[in-house]
Protein backbone atom coordinates (compact mmCIF):
# COMPACT_ATOMS: atom_id res chain seq x y z
CA UNK A 1 0.00 0.00 0.00
CA UNK A 2 1.27 3.67 -0.81
CA UNK A 3 2.59 5.25 2.04
CA UNK A 4 0.20 8.21 1.20
CA UNK A 5 -3.16 6.37 1.10
CA UNK A 6 -1.32 4.48 4.66
CA UNK A 7 -1.40 8.39 5.96
CA UNK A 8 -4.73 9.26 4.62
CA UNK A 9 -6.03 6.19 5.83
CA UNK A 10 -4.22 6.67 9.54
CA UNK A 11 -5.93 10.50 9.53
CA UNK A 12 -9.32 9.59 8.56
CA UNK A 13 -9.44 6.99 11.34
CA UNK A 14 -7.83 9.51 13.98
CA UNK A 15 -11.00 11.93 12.94
CA UNK A 16 -13.59 9.49 13.20
CA UNK A 17 -12.38 8.13 16.53
CA UNK A 18 -12.57 12.02 17.10
CA UNK A 19 -16.07 12.64 16.09
CA UNK A 20 -17.68 9.72 18.14
CA UNK A 21 -15.79 10.28 21.10
CA UNK A 22 -16.41 14.47 21.34
CA UNK A 23 -20.15 13.78 20.05
CA UNK A 24 -19.65 15.63 17.08
CA UNK A 25 -22.33 15.22 14.17
CA UNK A 26 -22.02 11.81 12.47
CA UNK A 27 -21.95 13.27 9.29
CA UNK A 28 -18.74 13.85 9.48
CA UNK A 29 -17.34 10.30 9.27
CA UNK A 30 -19.48 10.35 5.89
CA UNK A 31 -17.61 13.14 5.00
CA UNK A 32 -13.82 12.10 6.34
CA UNK A 33 -14.09 8.55 4.68
CA UNK A 34 -15.17 9.97 1.24
CA UNK A 35 -13.13 13.46 0.58
CA UNK A 36 -9.74 11.92 2.44
CA UNK A 37 -7.37 14.61 2.86
CA UNK A 38 -9.32 17.63 2.23
CA UNK A 39 -11.90 16.13 4.64
CA UNK A 40 -9.04 15.66 7.16
CA UNK A 41 -8.35 19.35 6.62
CA UNK A 42 -11.40 21.12 6.82
CA UNK A 43 -12.54 18.69 10.25
CA UNK A 44 -9.09 19.74 11.88
CA UNK A 45 -9.96 23.73 11.28
CA UNK A 46 -13.72 23.63 12.14
CA UNK A 47 -13.72 21.10 14.70
CA UNK A 48 -10.34 20.10 16.40
CA UNK A 49 -8.57 24.00 16.17
CA UNK A 50 -11.79 25.91 18.34
CA UNK A 51 -12.06 23.06 21.17
CA UNK A 52 -7.65 23.10 21.83
CA UNK A 53 -8.53 27.19 22.02
CA UNK A 54 -10.73 26.56 24.74
CA UNK A 55 -8.95 23.54 26.45
CA UNK A 56 -6.72 24.66 29.40
CA UNK A 57 -4.93 21.92 29.09
CA UNK A 58 -4.37 21.74 25.25
CA UNK A 59 -3.49 25.92 25.78
CA UNK A 60 -0.74 24.78 27.74
CA UNK A 61 0.70 21.94 25.71
CA UNK A 62 0.46 24.42 22.73
CA UNK A 63 2.45 26.92 24.91
CA UNK A 64 5.35 24.48 25.66
CA UNK A 65 5.71 23.47 22.20
CA UNK A 66 5.74 26.43 21.21
CA UNK A 67 8.38 27.75 24.11
CA UNK A 68 10.76 25.42 23.06
CA UNK A 69 10.60 26.25 19.49
CA UNK A 70 10.99 29.93 20.27
CA UNK A 71 11.91 30.38 24.25
CA UNK A 72 12.52 33.62 23.92
CA UNK A 73 8.81 34.88 22.37
CA UNK A 74 6.99 35.67 25.74
CA UNK A 75 9.84 37.86 26.68
CA UNK A 76 10.32 39.54 23.29
CA UNK A 77 6.51 40.49 23.25
CA UNK A 78 6.70 41.72 26.81
CA UNK A 79 9.84 44.24 26.10
CA UNK A 80 7.88 45.20 22.92
CA UNK A 81 4.50 45.88 25.15
CA UNK A 82 6.92 47.82 27.55
CA UNK A 83 8.39 49.91 24.42
CA UNK A 84 5.34 50.90 23.28
CA UNK A 85 3.60 51.66 26.49
CA UNK A 86 5.32 52.07 29.43
CA UNK A 87 3.38 51.08 32.49
CA UNK A 88 3.80 49.57 35.37
CA UNK A 89 1.88 46.35 34.02
CA UNK A 90 4.02 46.11 31.40
CA UNK A 91 7.24 46.46 33.41
CA UNK A 92 5.78 43.93 35.80
CA UNK A 93 5.06 41.31 32.80
CA UNK A 94 8.75 42.04 31.58
CA UNK A 95 10.08 41.50 35.26
CA UNK A 96 8.70 38.04 35.65
CA UNK A 97 9.83 36.68 32.33
CA UNK A 98 13.56 38.03 33.71
CA UNK A 99 12.35 36.53 36.48
CA UNK A 100 11.78 32.94 35.64
CA UNK A 101 14.71 32.65 33.05
CA UNK A 102 16.94 33.78 36.27
CA UNK A 103 17.91 36.52 35.07
CA UNK A 104 17.33 38.25 38.58
CA UNK A 105 19.58 41.95 38.32
CA UNK A 106 17.12 42.55 35.29
CA UNK A 107 13.89 41.93 36.96
CA UNK A 108 15.25 43.82 40.02
CA UNK A 109 16.16 46.63 38.19
CA UNK A 110 12.24 46.40 36.02
CA UNK A 111 10.50 46.01 39.72
CA UNK A 112 12.26 48.80 40.99
CA UNK A 113 11.42 50.96 38.33
CA UNK A 114 7.53 49.46 38.69
CA UNK A 115 7.22 50.65 42.68
CA UNK A 116 6.43 54.17 41.99
CA UNK A 117 3.39 56.61 42.63
CA UNK A 118 0.87 54.57 42.86
CA UNK A 119 2.20 51.52 42.83
CA UNK A 120 4.64 52.16 45.12
CA UNK A 121 3.32 49.68 48.16
CA UNK A 122 1.65 46.86 45.15
CA UNK A 123 1.94 43.69 47.17
CA UNK A 124 2.66 41.68 43.92
CA UNK A 125 5.50 44.05 42.84
CA UNK A 126 7.20 44.03 45.83
CA UNK A 127 7.00 40.36 45.97
CA UNK A 128 8.63 39.98 42.52
CA UNK A 129 11.16 42.58 44.21
CA UNK A 130 11.96 40.32 46.96
CA UNK A 131 12.15 37.09 44.23
CA UNK A 132 14.59 39.01 42.55
CA UNK A 133 16.61 40.42 45.39
CA UNK A 134 16.93 36.85 47.01
CA UNK A 135 17.80 35.45 43.26
CA UNK A 136 20.51 37.99 43.87
CA UNK A 137 21.85 35.93 46.92
CA UNK A 138 20.68 39.22 48.64
CA UNK A 139 18.67 37.68 51.52
CA UNK A 140 19.03 40.04 54.04
CA UNK A 141 17.24 42.89 51.06
CA UNK A 142 14.46 40.41 50.35
CA UNK A 143 13.70 39.87 53.82
CA UNK A 144 13.23 43.69 54.78
CA UNK A 145 11.11 44.50 51.05
CA UNK A 146 8.66 40.98 52.62
CA UNK A 147 8.64 42.86 55.96
CA UNK A 148 8.03 46.20 53.89
CA UNK A 149 5.46 44.41 52.00
CA UNK A 150 3.48 43.39 54.95
CA UNK A 151 3.37 46.64 56.51
CA UNK A 152 1.87 47.89 53.78
CA UNK A 153 -0.99 45.71 52.76
CA UNK A 154 -1.85 43.29 55.81
CA UNK A 155 -4.12 41.29 54.49
CA UNK A 156 -2.50 40.44 51.32
CA UNK A 157 -1.28 36.07 51.57
CA UNK A 158 0.84 34.73 49.29
CA UNK A 159 1.83 30.79 50.21
CA UNK A 160 5.24 31.63 47.69
CA UNK A 161 5.81 34.53 49.76
CA UNK A 162 5.52 33.34 52.92
CA UNK A 163 7.79 30.17 52.37
CA UNK A 164 10.71 33.51 50.49
CA UNK A 165 10.45 34.70 54.26
CA UNK A 166 11.13 31.90 56.08
CA UNK A 167 13.53 31.05 53.62
CA UNK A 168 15.14 34.33 54.25
CA UNK A 169 14.80 33.80 58.02
CA UNK A 170 16.20 30.83 58.04
CA UNK A 171 19.59 32.57 56.19
CA UNK A 172 19.84 34.70 59.11
CA UNK A 173 20.67 32.16 61.52
CA UNK A 174 17.36 32.61 63.42
CA UNK A 175 16.45 29.35 63.42
CA UNK A 176 13.58 28.85 66.15
CA UNK A 177 12.22 31.58 64.26
CA UNK A 178 12.67 30.02 61.03
CA UNK A 179 11.11 26.77 62.20
CA UNK A 180 8.36 29.07 63.51
CA UNK A 181 7.31 30.36 60.22
CA UNK A 182 7.90 26.74 58.56
CA UNK A 183 5.46 25.29 61.04
CA UNK A 184 2.95 28.01 60.27
CA UNK A 185 3.25 27.83 56.88
CA UNK A 186 3.41 24.03 55.92
CA UNK A 187 -0.50 23.33 56.75
CA UNK A 188 -1.65 25.03 53.65
CA UNK A 189 1.17 25.33 51.50
CA UNK A 190 -0.29 23.47 47.70
CA UNK A 191 3.18 21.50 47.35
CA UNK A 192 5.87 19.57 49.66
CA UNK A 193 8.17 22.21 49.34
CA UNK A 194 7.69 23.82 52.52
CA UNK A 195 7.28 20.59 54.41
CA UNK A 196 10.44 19.53 52.79
CA UNK A 197 12.38 22.49 54.06
CA UNK A 198 10.77 22.35 57.56
CA UNK A 199 12.24 18.82 57.42
CA UNK A 200 15.56 19.58 56.82
CA UNK A 201 15.70 22.32 59.36
CA UNK A 202 14.49 20.22 61.83
CA UNK A 203 17.24 17.68 60.75
CA UNK A 204 19.55 21.30 61.54
CA UNK A 205 18.40 21.92 64.60
CA UNK A 206 19.22 18.01 66.02
CA UNK A 207 15.98 17.40 65.93
CA UNK A 208 15.91 14.20 63.89
CA UNK A 209 12.76 12.37 64.89
CA UNK A 210 10.97 15.16 64.11
CA UNK A 211 12.60 15.58 60.77
CA UNK A 212 11.96 12.05 59.90
CA UNK A 213 8.06 12.30 60.89
CA UNK A 214 7.71 15.17 58.47
CA UNK A 215 9.67 13.27 55.56
CA UNK A 216 7.36 10.06 56.03
CA UNK A 217 4.43 12.28 56.44
CA UNK A 218 5.76 13.89 52.58
CA UNK A 219 6.50 10.15 51.07
CA UNK A 220 3.07 9.03 52.96
CA UNK A 221 0.96 11.67 51.11
CA UNK A 222 2.46 11.18 48.16
CA UNK A 223 1.43 7.76 48.28
CA UNK A 224 -2.31 8.58 47.77
CA UNK A 225 -1.92 11.47 45.64
CA UNK A 226 -2.97 11.70 42.27
CA UNK A 227 -0.49 10.79 39.31
CA UNK A 228 -0.01 14.20 38.19
CA UNK A 229 0.35 15.44 41.71
CA UNK A 230 3.70 13.11 42.01
CA UNK A 231 4.74 14.01 39.05
CA UNK A 232 4.62 17.82 39.70
CA UNK A 233 6.12 17.08 43.05
CA UNK A 234 9.01 14.62 42.32
CA UNK A 235 11.75 16.59 42.93
CA UNK A 236 10.69 17.33 46.30
CA UNK A 237 9.34 13.75 46.76
CA UNK A 238 12.76 11.86 46.19
CA UNK A 239 14.61 14.53 48.21
CA UNK A 240 12.70 13.62 51.41
CA UNK A 241 12.93 10.00 50.11
CA UNK A 242 16.95 10.17 50.26
CA UNK A 243 16.62 12.57 53.58
CA UNK A 244 14.76 9.87 55.30
CA UNK A 245 17.02 7.08 54.12
CA UNK A 246 20.20 9.09 56.17
CA UNK A 247 18.38 9.15 59.45
CA UNK A 248 17.76 6.76 62.46
CA UNK A 249 14.06 5.11 61.96
CA UNK A 250 11.16 6.60 64.21
CA UNK A 251 10.75 4.72 66.75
Amino acid sequence: MSPIILLSLVLQVACCVHVVRTGRPLYWVFILLVFSYLAVLIYVIAEVLPELRNNPTARRGLRQVRDQIDPQRSKRQAGQQLRASDTADNRRRLAQEHLDRGEYAEAAALYEGALRGLYSEDPDLMLGLAKAQYGLQQPAQARRTLEALIAANPNFRSHDGHLLYARTVEDSADIPAALHEYEALIGGYPGEEARLRYALLLKRAGRDDEAAKQLQNILDRAETSPRYYQQAQRVWIDAARKELRQLAPVG
